[in-house]
Parts: C-alpha cells; structure tokens; sequence
C-alpha cells in the first residue's frame, strides 16, 4: 500500500500508461496475515518449509546468508516475471501487475522437492537424505591443509571412481545406498580426506568423473585454471573481484562494467539536473530528506 498512499499505485499509472509493465517486490506478499509485518530473507524461508529442510541431522535448521529467498525467490523470480510480462506484451500490446513475494517465489523454486516426495528423497529426518549431508558421497570433506573437497558422486559409475580416487576397493564397501551405513562410511571417508592437501586431491580428481571439486574460497576463485579459462570473475579499476554478468547470451552479451561501483547518492545531483531540476529544487529536496548525496558529493 505505500505507493498507493503516493498516488503512485499500478492502477493510476497503468491509466496513464496501459503498456507500463509495474513489478512489486515483496517479502510475503501484497495479502495475507503477515503481508504488513517485517522480515527477512529467513522468515520468508521458514514460511516456505523449505527452511525445515535445511541443516545436518541433529541440528536446527539453518538459513544459506540470504541467497534463497531475497535473491532466487525475490529478485530472479520477479525479473522473470518482468521478462514474461515484456514477452506477453509483443502480443496483446498491453501491461500489467507482477506480484512477486518472496514467500511465493521460493516456494516454487522448490517444486523439485515437492514433486520428488514420493521418490524416496527426502522422506527420511533431515540431514539423513540424499542430499542434505546424509549420503557420504554427497558432502564436503576436510584436507589435510584445513581446506573442503566437495563431493557429489551420486551415480554410481561415478561413485566407483571416486572409491578408485580414494584408493578403495568397492567390493570390500557395502553397497552405495544401503543407508544403514552412511555414518560409517562417512567417518572412513574423511579420515582419507584429512590425508592430503586439497591440491593433491585436485590432482587426482580434476579430469575424472568423480564429482569431486575443491571449495574454493573467495580469495581463490578467480585464479582456479577453469574459472580463468571461462572468465568467470572480473577485476574493476580498484582492484576488486566480482563474478561476471550471467547467463551468456551469443549475440548480445552483457558488457561488464570495470569501473568501481558508486556510492549511494553519488549521482543523484547529476541525474536530476539532466531531468530538469534546479539547483533550489534540489536543495530543497536533500533538506527535506527526500534525496540523500554522498559524503563526496554533498557540496549544494
């Protein structure tokens, strides 16, 4: 309701413009019980159910920083819906509403573990699945050197060649899915991990089908040889690491700036005096707080 008290809500404008696409982005959504209330990405998490499902066995559940529900579920899902509003535009020649909540956008980006329910996926307590923690050969492993392997060998022509890279002999093992003995296996796997460093790891297992990456830190992830080779992170002018723009488009790829990023308020006396404002106008805006400079830029 807040661009409604400005006289700015969808229906006013969409009169004034009926091809205007008018997104709103919010954190459980236009209605409902908690549709007033403040939250963060870990509420709009925990409302989804798929929160519960998140940690090891015997632990709370914990939330991922704030990627899933601010970031997947919010702002990718509302500019996919901004893209389908663009694209069903082409044909009907009008505009419309996309309400995306966060609660909602998760929500969906989680049907996989809906959908795979009955599949026998998840219908053990959490931490003891597939693919929260509860398999051996889908977890990350301490090195020697106090760094993480990452391992997802879950089929099993590449499970056998992780078992090969960890100098193991399957038919000595118990069968891959016998639950019973992943704890076990667990512990005999990370006991071999802790053996050597994550670069003799990499050594044995990049070029394999093994499904085991090295966890590379932030520090690291621009000079690992593939990252390198795809171009995967850029430096800006001051030196600082950032991924770039994805997914790749053929034709129109994004161009990157390499240019630091601004401060806030850093161009907003520009921006307005290029829209018409003057110099009074937009004093009396910051004055009122209703634009805010930066410390660089604060000099009306």
């Amino acid at each position: 309701g807040v661009m409604e008290k400005l006289g700015l809500g969808p229906e006013v404008l969409l009169q004034e413009n009926p091809r205007l696409i008018y997104a709103r982005l919010t954190g459980f959504g236009q209605t409902g019980t908690y549709a007033k209330s403040a939250g963060h990405d870990i509420n709009y998490l925990a409302l989804t159910g798929v929160l519960s499902k998140l940690g090891r066995k015997g632990e709370n559940p914990y939330a991922p920083i704030n990627l899933l529900a601010d970031f997947a579920g919010g702002g990718v899902m509302c500019a996919m819906g901004i893209v389908t509003a663009l694209f069903e535009r082409t044909k009907s020649g009008k505009g419309q509403i996309v309400d995306a909540s966060m609660v909602k956008g998760v929500a969906y980006l989680s049907s996989f573990l809906w959908k795979s329910q009955n599949l026998g996926l998840w219908n053990r307590p959490r931490g003891e699945n597939l693919l929260d923690s509860g398999a051996p050969f889908y977890e990350t492993y301490k090195t020697s050197d106090g760094k993480f392997m990452a391992v997802g060998a879950i089929e099993p022509q590449f499970y056998e060649q992780l078992i090969k890279g960890l100098g193991l002999d399957s038919d000595k093992l118990p069968s891959q899915l016998s639950f019973s003995d992943w704890p076990e296996m667990k512990k005999k796997f990370a006991s071999i991990f802790a053996q050597k460093t994550q670069a003799e790891w990499c050594s044995i297992f990049d070029g394999t089908d093994a499904c085991v990456t090295p966890v590379l830190s932030f520090d690291d992830v621009a000079s690992h040889q593939h990252n390198k080779q795809r171009s995967s992170f850029i430096k800006n002018d001051q030196e600082e690491i950032s991924p770039r723009p994805a997914p790749l488009l053929s034709r129109t790829p994004a161009v990157p700036s390499f240019k630091r990023d601004p401060f806030i308020g850093e161009h907003t006396e520009e921006i307005l005096l290029e829209y018409g404002f003057t110099k009074q106008e937009i004093t009396k805006l910051y004055s009122d707080e209703v634009i805010e400079f930066s410390k660089q830029k604060a000099n009306l």
